[in-house]
């Protein structure tokens, strides 16, 4: 039989992988909003996918393609395991967190301290690429304390390309290991675009997609033109009707953006299902309550959906009284 050989996803604007927010529900509704943005998977460990439910933490909906699968682990042989299960469940793409300042992390040897081990994140990923086809790529921050100069940012980058990974994701901070939460993480240490651009300029052979602060399509627009492409993280989840955009003014398509009123009609059926499996609505809606955002009656929409939804017999009646304060918006 035939491979069937995947046309090859962009990465010119995708959403950054989030815990407890980019579940497949997060996903399914910002696929409504944007056809081409490359949507990622909250980080899953090795740990919870080799010897937990695995089925559940890969789960998604053929809708949301082009996907990547984040993964969290340090043992090359778990983690090509890990990348075979990603690549037999159809994912796109599949990613190493090399970024996640939690203690809880930390102590397994995931994420950001893991840009302490150049060599060993090397191995990672010489391991993962050598079981699957699908990319494999590298999310990072641009160092840890103690491990935040430019030369070892250089080494860090140099070591991993070597082993033959060609796309990095740069958050733009470094990461403090110790004394900061991983919100504090997110704000406390200063954005240093600069840094990640002279990165880009010293490995120009590399894809380099920018993660950090950026909050708007036209800084999107600006950093796309010295990076290959941009992550948004918050900034996607709290306003993601700006997705709405994003096919026209960076992917060039001529269809015309998707209303508020359309997306959340959108999400109807796929909400009634998962109430008819025994889910609960707010499962999924409280994904879309930043809809509710810059105009008369958003307050109520996010009222209705994240208040009375829990007091309701009927959350679809519900979800339709919400929907009809975003006609014509």
């Amino acid at each position: 039989m035939n491979q069937i050989v995947k046309p090859r996803i962009s990465r010119t604007f995708s959403v950054a992988p989030m815990m407890d927010w980019t579940d497949r529900h997060c996903r399914y509704f910002l696929r409504q909003l944007s056809r081409h943005a490359l949507l990622y998977t909250e980080m899953v460990t090795t740990g919870a996918l080799l010897n937990g439910d695995a089925e559940r933490f890969l789960r998604y909906d053929e809708c949301e393609h082009p996907l990547a699968l984040q993964l969290g682990g340090s043992d090359p042989a778990q983690l090509a395991a890990c990348a075979r299960m990603a690549e037999a469940h159809g994912y796109d793409e599949v990613n190493l967190n090399v970024g996640c300042p939690s203690d809880r992390v930390q102590n397994n040897m995931i994420g950001a301290c893991l840009m302490g081990h150049p060599t060993l994140v090397a191995e990672c990923v010489k391991a993962m690429q050598d079981a699957v086809s699908i990319p494999v790529t590298v999310k990072h921050r641009i160092g840890i304390n103690g491990r935040d100069s430019y030369a070892e940012l250089c080494d860090f980058v140099g070591t991993v390309r070597d082993a033959g990974c060609r796309s990095f994701t740069v958050h733009a901070r470094i990461a403090i290991l110790e004394g900061l939460s991983p919100k504090e993480n997110r704000e406390v240490p200063p954005l240093r675009y600069d840094v990640a651009a002279q990165l880009k300029q010293d490995f120009p052979d590399l894809e380099l997609i920018l993660n950090g602060g950026i909050k708007t399509l036209e800084e999107c627009q600006q950093h796309l033109q010295t990076f290959d492409g941009v992550m948004l993280g918050r900034e996607a989840y709290h306003n993601p009707y700006l997705l709405a955009q994003v096919d026209q003014l960076l992917f060039g398509s001529t269809q015309p953006s998707i209303s508020r009123a359309e997306a959340l009609a959108r999400m109807r059926p796929y909400i009634e299902r998962h109430i008819v499996e025994g889910g609960v609505m707010h499962h999924i809606t409280r994904h879309v309550l930043g809809l509710g955002q810059g105009f008369p009656g958003a307050r109520r929409f996010r009222q209705l959906l994240s208040v009375d939804v829990h007091k309701v017999k009927d959350p679809l009646a519900l979800l339709d009284q919400a929907g009809e304060l975003l006609v014509g918006r």
